[in-house]
């Protein structure tokens, strides 16, 4: 697991998704590379970290504390992303993410994205747009589960 390369996983994954190959390599560059095994708690809820992870092998599942019990919100799948409003805006962590068996997770700090805007400003560019998908599809998934747990727990929509 240790010998992954970072531009194609990068390519496979949400945030590389429009990126040329040379844009994947130069983003690539700047990316570090973090192993977990499982249990091996990769970020906790609440905390200041603005790192980016992009989950490139196994399986990481994002939990929230809820009265005290650590309840499992969702699972992360290769090539999907964590992280993006703390990278953006420096918030804490809503979330912790833990290993779920062998992971590799590609690691991208603000100062190294931020370092790239003179020499890659079109990169940066297909990022942020990236950003905003991410963050757009997670909106649609809530908004979704959020109208089924209304229409099971209203008694409408379907059969329940």
């Amino acid at each position: 697991m240790n010998d992954i390369n970072k531009s194609e996983a990068l390519a496979q994954s949400i945030l590389g998704g429009e990126l040329d190959e040379g844009e994947c390599l130069a983003l690539a560059e700047h990316m570090g590379v973090l192993t977990l095994k499982i249990g091996e708690t990769l970020v906790t809820e609440d905390e200041d970290r603005r790192t980016l992870f992009v989950l490139a092998e196994g399986r990481l599942c994002v939990c929230k504390s809820v009265g005290g019990a650590e309840e499992t919100v969702y699972q992360m799948r290769a090539g999907e992303c964590a992280g993006t409003r703390a990278f953006v805006d420096g918030s804490r962590r809503r979330a912790a993410l833990r290993a779920e068996g062998d992971v590799t997770v590609l690691t991208l700090e603000p100062a190294d994205f931020e370092a790239m805007v003179e020499t890659h400003p079109r990169l940066i560019y297909k990022v942020m747009r990236a950003f905003f998908r991410i963050t757009h599809g997670n909106l649609m998934r809530m908004n979704l589960e959020s109208a089924e747990m209304r229409n099971y727990l209203l008694k409408t929509g379907g059969r329940y």
